[in-house]
């Protein structure tokens, strides 16, 4: 067994909540888009979507109505490169006007 394996007693363990978790980039990054449910919404989604990761295809994405069919969720998994793209991303996404949130 390595030392590497080994808690120091003496320190907290760490909280869930304390600290988002680390992520490793470039990664597949899942995302989930909600918004006004119209028949643009999930394109409109995919094309910014597009300008942050060229390589991103559309055809895996899941369309979700909600229950009383107000709004769609996009579901989809982009090649994430870093915080700053995931940022601009979000915050293009958001500009629309037509984006709730983004998870």
């Amino acid at each position: 067994m390595s030392d590497n394996s080994l808690r120091d007693l003496r320190k907290p363990a760490p909280r869930s909540g304390d600290a988002p978790p680390k992520i490793t980039f470039p990664c597949d990054y899942p995302i989930k888009v909600v918004g006004d449910a119209a028949d643009d919404f999930a394109a409109t989604v995919c094309q910014i979507v597009h300008r942050h990761d060229p390589s991103f295809e559309a055809a895996g994405i899941q369309v979700v109505p909600s229950r009383n069919g107000r709004f769609q969720s996009v579901r989809l998994t982009l090649r994430a490169t870093g915080e700053v793209q995931l940022k601009a991303l979000f915050d293009e996404l958001k500009a629309t006007g037509r984006v709730h949130m983004v998870v």
